[in-house]
């Protein structure tokens, strides 16, 4: 049972190109770089851990690194390369970095394997869906559910309402059935992983989030919950995260 602060690894699967920044005098040069916003890091220091920021290591050192964790949060990002789950690419496929998502793949299965806890945010759901052996709409404007999954407002601010399952661990978790939530998703689950089972989904049918029961904590959260951890119930899914990390079971709340 861990008793110091646990450490939770982040993933960072966005990548900047050398275009993408401006040379300025003193400054750094122009190079690729590997982004992640600081939210997951202030979120997971809010709720009691240690963040770690991971860099992309090679398959053979994933247990290694694995090894040294209490639990791994899985980051948004950009979209997954349908490679991964066997389908061509949509035309209106976003920029992907196959390689990170090879990673990023690897890293997800190897921590369920292993039992840590897990948290999924976003493009981190996705990735542990598809780890699992599910897969994606790749283009969501297709299915026409009449929702707006990439809002215009701050990612501060909630556009739509998640429904839980009554009888989800998340809803436990979190501690309601109905929670606000932000959207800035281009794709989404279609087909689930082995193991995994919808906890919520949007008033559109879009699969909002997944759990594994009978596992330790493994969750996946479509929205953005970084951003919103000003609000109790979001907080929660960090909370539980540690809570998890330390060894303990998911402390239900009572369900609004």
């Amino acid at each position: 049972m861990v008793s110091q602060p646990p450490l939770v690894g982040v993933s960072t699967s966005e990548v900047r190109s050398a275009g993408d920044r401006e040379l300025v005098a003193q400054g750094e040069p122009p190079r690729t770089e590997l982004a992640l916003g600081e939210r997951y890091l202030e979120a997971l220091r809010a709720a009691g851990a240690i963040p770690v920021i991971l860099a992309p290591v090679g398959t053979e050192a994933i247990d290694s690194l694995l090894g040294r964790l209490d639990a791994v949060c899985l980051s948004g990002g950009p979209d997954l390369h349908p490679s991964a789950y066997g389908v061509l690419p949509h035309p209106e496929l976003g920029p992907t970095e196959p390689e990170l998502d090879r990673f990023e793949l690897e890293l997800a299965r190897a921590a369920v394997t292993r039992g840590l806890p897990v948290l999924g945010i976003c493009r981190g759901m996705q990735v542990l869906n598809v780890a699992l052996g599910g897969s994606l709409h790749q283009h969501l404007p297709d299915l026409d559910g009449g929702l707006n999954h990439r809002q215009e407002c701050i990612s501060g601010e909630p556009s739509h309402r998640v429904t839980l399952a009554r009888a989800s661990r998340l809803t436990k978790v979190i501690g309601r059935r109905y929670v606000e939530v932000n959207s800035f998703h281009h794709q989404a689950l279609h087909a689930l992983g082995r193991g995994l089972a919808v906890a919520g989904r949007s008033p559109d049918g879009i699969v909002e989030a997944v759990e594994a029961p009978g596992r330790r904590f493994t969750f996946g959260v479509q929205w953005h919950a970084e951003c919103l951890v000003d609000r109790p119930e979001h907080l929660s899914l960090f909370r539980g995260l540690v809570r998890a990390a330390r060894g303990h079971e998911v402390a239900p709340r009572m369900v609004a």
